[in-house]
């Protein structure tokens, strides 16, 4: 069967595979470092450009049943080009080019080979933008493989560096666990319904026979468990520690922003589109993940002493708020589609910079990169020495606490916070408040040490150009969105 391909709809996606062969062949012909660096960013540029163009548009669909096989209803098509299709591709791009400029001292230091480096990171990119516009089930699996698959070799990269190979073999595992766990659930999906497609597999599970209800049941949670290892939720949360803190910072920095809202794009399109006849389900299952998530992340950074390790709990924190909204099942569902993904939009900005500021101030001695576990001691002093970027650090910090003058967490905060309380689960709402407060103490605490007087030795880390940009992007986003939160609230509601 021949099908015609829309590949405007495609172009984001294939603009990247065409500069990650570029790269790859580049890099074969000794092409500088820094050439290959701004090559692999202006590609994941002009993809946000092709984002931005298709934006202006209509909805665009493609890879869809050829006409024999639709039946009497509408096309089914696997990739489709919305609106919440381009908000995320948006997002996911906009968080690469980010870590492109987090990534071009890291690769010098830590002598890793750079066109591996830019091939996977962009193949990595290229899952996230498919996951994010896929619209039946094995395309989601295979988008969610692609997007994981690289970050192994990401994350082992430093080839010297023993911690890295472990984080990468823990992350390996923990993955294709996941994965099984996941392609089970949709084999049993398929096999109770015999559809693929989001938009048939919803009212095939509507008029499920009863005796079939099992499956169904048993088929939904399963494919849930694959995506709350990508979101690193509560059980499938215990790569995320010794990943963040074994992988090169940037990978880390990826992995808590690119690959979750990728991942929380998957769960959202798979829950809302495929799976609202057992909103049941689902629903309970996720507010409980909420709960435990939120807690254990937050119980588990108050006691943290390293900069990377706090990070990565208070991640796993995040993910709980991001999932509470969706716990409300089919109540209020769109409200609760847009409370995510705004919260996702905002802790996009706000936990790069806090990423920006601890790879560009991490001790270095001997011209190599020390283990990037920095106390958070070691932070102490920085607002004498470099009081910008203590500022810049301070402020990331207080909008993932939800402070004012960080209104953009606040926001953030309150949004996932009322739609939960609107869907009817008060409950989790109240264990959110509570969590809200416990996040409060590790958050200030870091950054009163930026404004006390440094307890020993002070080192002069001098951040390049690329790292100081980054963190110059990143706060001047959390300002604009503290100063209008509307931007993102009105374009997420559009969106979704």
């Amino acid at each position: 069967m021949i099908q015609s391909i829309d590949y405007a709809a495609v172009a984001p996606p294939l603009i990247l595979a065409i500069a990650a062969i570029g790269l790859l062949l580049a890099d074969a012909f000794e092409v500088p470092r820094r050439v290959l660096s701004l090559l692999s960013g202006g590609a994941l540029l002009l993809a946000l450009v092709a984002v931005a163009a298709l934006a202006s548009g209509d909805r665009r669909a493609t890879f869809c049943l050829p006409d024999g096989l639709r039946g009497d209803g509408p096309a089914s098509c696997s990739y489709v080009a919305d609106d919440f299709t381009l908000l995320f591709q948006g997002i996911v791009l906009a968080a690469a080019l980010v870590v492109v400029l987090l990534s071009l001292q890291e690769i010098t230091d830590s002598q890793m080979p750079v066109g591996e480096y830019h091939f996977l990171l962009l193949a990595a990119v290229i899952g996230a933008l498919t996951l994010v516009a896929a619209r039946d089930l094995i395309l989601l699996l295979v988008a969610l493989e692609t997007l994981s698959l690289p970050v192994f070799a990401l994350t082992a990269l430093r080839r010297y560096d023993g911690t890295a190979s472990e984080a990468a073999l823990k992350l390996f595992l923990v993955s294709v666990v996941s994965t099984a766990i996941m392609l089970f659930g949709i084999s049993l999906l398929y096999g109770a319904t015999g559809a693929m497609h989001l938009d048939r597999l919803a009212p095939a599970l509507a008029d499920l026979p009863a005796d079939l209800n099992p499956v169904a049941v048993a088929g939904s949670v399963l494919v849930l468990a694959g995506f709350a290892f990508k979101v690193a939720a509560v059980p499938f949360h215990f790569w995320a520690p010794d990943v963040y803190q074994g992988s090169p910072l940037p990978v880390a920095a990826f992995l808590s922003v690119v690959s979750k809202a990728a991942g929380f794009a998957g769960l959202i399109i798979v829950v809302a589109l495929g799976l609202p006849a057992y909103a049941h389900v689902w629903g309970p299952v996720i507010a409980v993940l909420a709960a435990v998530t939120m807690t254990a992340g937050n119980l588990l950074a108050l006691r943290q002493r390293t900069a990377i390790r706090l990070l990565a709990w208070s991640s796993v924190a995040q993910s709980g708020y991001m999932l509470a909204p969706l716990a409300v099942g089919t109540n209020r569902l769109p409200e609760a589609v847009a409370a995510t993904t705004a919260y996702v939009a905002l802790y996009a900005v706000m936990n790069l910079g806090a990423f920006a500021v601890v790879i560009g101030f991490r001790r270095r001695t001997a011209g190599r990169l020390a283990p990037s576990w920095d106390t958070l001691d070691d932070f102490r002093g920085l607002a004498r020495s470099s009081p910008a970027v203590a500022a810049a650090l301070a402020f990331f910090l207080i909008c993932l606490a939800g402070l004012p003058p960080g209104v953009m967490g606040l926001f953030a905060k309150v949004v996932v916070f009322r739609a939960t309380v609107a869907g009817g689960v008060t409950w989790l709402a109240a264990v959110m408040a509570v969590n809200t407060v416990i996040g409060l103490y590790y958050y200030l605490v870091w950054a009163a040490k930026l404004f006390a007087p440094a307890s020993g030795p002070s080192y002069d880390p001098a951040p390049g150009l690329p790292v100081r940009a980054a963190i110059t992007a990143t706060a001047a986003g959390a300002i604009v969105l503290s100063v209008a939160p509307q931007i993102v609230l009105q374009t997420v509601a559009h969106a979704t």
